[in-house]
C-alpha cells in the first residue's frame, strides 16, 4: 500500500505522520528537551579512579562527571584475544589496572543522568541499526532471545555468512534484532553497510577531536524516519523546514541513498499537518470513543495492565437483518482497531470485545480480517482466536510510550480515575469531618473552604443539614468558596 510521510519540524518538537489513502496510520513525536543521552558515544577523560568502589569518574563534557563501574569495562585479554567483559566466576581485573587519571577513553552512555547522579557509562560500544546491533569490538554473531528458539540457528547461520563476507568490509559482531526476523538479505546487507560506515566515522572522529567531545549521537527522529520508516511503498517524504530538509538530504545521500530521492521540501502556505487534518486525528486518538463510518463506535480504555477495546453497533441499522448488522460492524471495527493500535501506539496485552456473532463463519471472517490488518503493523503483534467469552486476546510489542502517555498526564481533580465524587457526596464528607473535629477540638468557629458547587449546595439543598450540625456541636459553621479547588477538594479551618 502506497504511503506518504509528512514531517512537521519546530525547534522544540518534531512530529512525523504516516499517511495512506488520506488517512493517518502512525504518528511519531520527539521533543527536544526529552531526548536522552543513552547510546551517545564520547571521547571521555578519566578524572578520578576510586579503587575502593571499583569505579571511575569520566569527564565527557557534561555538567556532572559520568560514572564507569569495573563491570562495564570491556577488558583487554591476553595473547591478542579480543576484549570481553569478565565472565561470571572469573577473576575481575581491578579497575586501577585498566584505567588511569588523565587517560582518554571512548565510552558510551548506558543510563541517563538522574537527579544528582551522573550518566552511567560502558566502554563496550554498540550501534543500533534498523535490523541489527553492531558490536565493533567483538566478533560474536547472535540472535535476539525474543525470536523463537526454533528459528535462531538458521538465522544465526545466515547472518554469520553475510557478516563474514570480506567483500562487505568484514570485522565486528552483530546481533539480529526482533524486527529483523523476516528481513531479506538485501535489507540486512544495507543495515550492515550503514553500521560499519557509522563506526568508521566514530573512529575517525576519536583521532581528530579532543577529549570530552561527542563522537556519535544516537539518531534523532528525522534520521530514524529514513532508517526505519521508509520502504519501497513510500512515495514521498515531505518536510516543512528547509534547514532540516538540507541536513536530512545530506544524511540520506551518505547513508540511505535509496531513500534520499523521495525527500521533498514542503513550501505550501497551509501548515503541513493541515493537508490531511492530522491534528484533528490526534485529538480523536486521545479520546475514548472512536466513531465508525457505519454508525457504530469503539470504546478504548488504556490501563497500566492492559488495554480493552469494546465494539458497539451504535446507530447502524443499514443491513437487512440483525446478524448482518453485527457482522458488518465487526468487519469495519477490525480495520479501525488495527489502525488505532498503530496511531495510539498501544502496546502490551490488548483485549478486544467484538459484538457477539451467532454464525461461526462470521467469526472466522472477522478474525481473518483482523489478523490481515495487524499484518500491516511494523511492530510485532500476536493475536489468538475467539475465547469462550467471545473475546480476542492479543499482544503488541511496546516500542515507545503510547500517544496518550506522551501528550497527557493524569487529571489533578480525579487523579486519573476518570470520575469525581458528586458535590452532594463531598458535602456529606465535610459534615462527617466537622463532627469528627468537634469531638477533638474546641474552636470558636468552623470554616469550610470548598469549590463553588459544594458551597452552593450547602447554601441551598443541604442548608438544613448544615444548620442542624451547627446546633448539635454548638459552634457556628461558615462557608468560603475557592475557585482554584477541585470538586473533591476542601479544607476545614478551625478559628
Amino acid at each position: 500500500m502506497q504511503q506518504d510521510i509528512l514531517i512537521n519540524w519546530s525547534p522544540q518538537e518534531t512530529r512525523v505522520a504516516i499517511v495512506e489513502h488520506g488517512a493517518v496510520q502512525e504518528l511519531h513525536i520527539e521533543r527536544t528537551l526529552e531526548r536522552g543521552l543513552v547510546g551517545n558515544v564520547y571521547l571521555g577523560k578519566v578524572s578520578r579512579v576510586l579503587p575502593g568502589m571499583q569505579s571511575a569518574f569520566i569527564d565527557i563534557g557534561l555538567e556532572r562527571a559520568a560514572f564507569l563501574h569495573v563491570a562495564d569495562v570491556w577488558q583487554r585479554q591476553p595473547d591478542g584475544e579480543p576484549p570481553a567483559f569478565a565472565r561470571k566466576g572469573e577473576p575481575q581485573v581491578p579497575i586501577e589496572k585498566q584505567v588511569f587519571e588523565g587517560q582518554s577513553l571512548m565510552v558510551q552512555v548506558i543510563k541517563d543522568p538522574i537527579g544528582t547522579k551522573g550518566a552511567r557509562l560502558s566502554t563496550q560500544i554498540s550501534i543500533a541499526g534498523r535490523l541489527l546491533v553492531f558490536l565493533p569490538q567483538d566478533d560474536h554473531v547472535g540472535v535476539s532471545q525474543k525470536i523463537p528458539s526454533a528459528e535462531r540457528d538458521a538465522l544465526r547461520a545466515r547472518l554469520q555468512a553475510m557478516v563474514g563476507d570480506k567483500a562487505t568490509g568484514g570485522g565486528g559482531g552483530f546481533i539480529l534484532r526482533t524486527n529483523g526476523e523476516d528481513s531479506t538479505d538485501a535489507e540486512l546487507a544495507e543495515d550492515i553497510a550503514y553500521l560499519r560506515k557509522t563506526w568508521a566515522r566514530i573512529k575517525e572522529a576519536s583521532l581528530r577531536l579532543p577529549p570530552m567531545s561527542l563522537l556519535h549521537q544516537d539518531l534523532d527522529l528525522l534520521q530514524r524516519v529514513l532508517r526505519d520508516l521508509v520502504g519501497d511503498h513510500t512515495q514521498t517524504i515531505r518536510l516543512d523546514s528547509l534547514e532540516q530538509y538540507q541536513r536530512l538530504r545530506a544524511f540520506g545521500q551518505e547513508f540511505m541513498p535509496a531513500a534520499a530521492p523521495k525527500l521533498q521540501h514542503y513550501k505550501g502556505e497551509r501548515p503541513i499537518f493541515d493537508l490531511y487534518s492530522i491534528d484533528e486525528e490526534v485529538a480523536k486518538a486521545l479520546g475514548r470513543r472512536v466513531d465508525l463510518k457505519s454508525g457504530g463506535y469503539l470504546i478504548v480504555d488504556q490501563t497500566e495492565a492492559l488495554t480493552t477495546i469494546d465494539v458497539n453497533t451504535g446507530g447502524y441499522v443499514g443491513a437487512r437483518n440483525f446478524d448482518d448488522t453485527i457482522f458488518k460492524t465487526n468487519l469495519e471495527a477490525a480495520q479501525a482497531i488495527a489502525r488505532q493500535l498503530r496511531l495510539r501506539n498501544l502496546g502490551g496485552i490488548i483485549i478486544v470485545d467484538f459484538i457477539d456473532m451467532v454464525q461461526g463463519g462470521h467469526q472466522e471472517a472477522v478474525l481473518s480480517e483482523f489478523k490481515k490488518q495487524l499484518g500491516r503493523d511494523r511492530v510485532k503483534t500476536m493475536a489468538g482466536g475467539f475465547s469462550q467469552l467471545g473475546l480476542v486476546e492479543m499482544t503488541r510489542k511496546r516500542t515507545r510510550e503510547s500517544l496518550a502517555h506522551m501528550l497527557c498526564e493524569p487529571c489533578e481533580a480525579c487523579q486519573g480515575k476518570g470520575s469525581v465524587k458528586t458535590a452532594r457526596s463531598v458535602c456529606y464528607d465535610i459534615l462527617r469531618e466537622i463532627l469528627r473535629e468537634a469531638r477533638q477540638f474546641n474552636p470558636r468557629e468552623f470554616r469550610v473552604v470548598a469549590s463553588a458547587r459544594v458551597v452552593e449546595l450547602f447554601l441551598d439543598e443541604e442548608s438544613q443539614h448544615l444548620a442542624g450540625l451547627s446546633d448539635f456541636i454548638g459552634k457556628p459553621i461558615s462557608l468560603q468558596s475557592e475557585s482554584a479547588m477541585g470538586q473533591e477538594q476542601y479544607d476545614i479551618v478551625l478559628l
